[in-house]
């Protein structure tokens, strides 16, 4: 068993940011790498960006490149995920996630233990 808990969700302006953090614990090392998705109300859940524990490689969605930066600290187990120049359309819950493989680190069928996640809201 994985438990994950995010933290660090809140209320921010447009182009502000928020650092965002996932805590894992129980059965880590099997883990191989750690995913952030996002879901707003009414809309379909959706990649945000994944990092791999061993060798911190990174893949982003097109709407964070640029804007959002993962990482990841090996000696805490904890992976972050720093957002800058926010959008109103960056509001929704965001949720860590942890599989055991970096096979298509973008879809969901990838990850089998899921954090409740933390509400990021972005006012215009």
């Amino acid at each position: 068993q994985v438990q994950l808990v995010e933290s660090g969700g809140g209320l921010v302006q447009a182009g502000g940011s928020l650092r965002l953090s996932c805590a894992a614990s129980g059965r880590t090392i099997s883990r191989y790498a750690m995913g952030w998705f996002r879901q707003a109300p009414g809309k379909e859940r959706e990649f945000v960006a994944a990092i791999a524990w061993t060798d911190g490689r990174t893949y982003y969605a097109d709407s964070a490149k640029g804007r959002f930066t993962i990482s990841r600290d090996n000696a805490k187990n904890t992976v972050d995920l720093q957002m800058n120049s926010l959008k109103p359309e960056d509001t929704a819950i965001y949720h860590c996630a942890s599989s055991r493989s970096w096979g298509s680190p973008e879809k969901a069928y990838e990850y089998d233990y899921w954090g409740q996640g933390t509400q990021v809201t972005v006012s215009s």
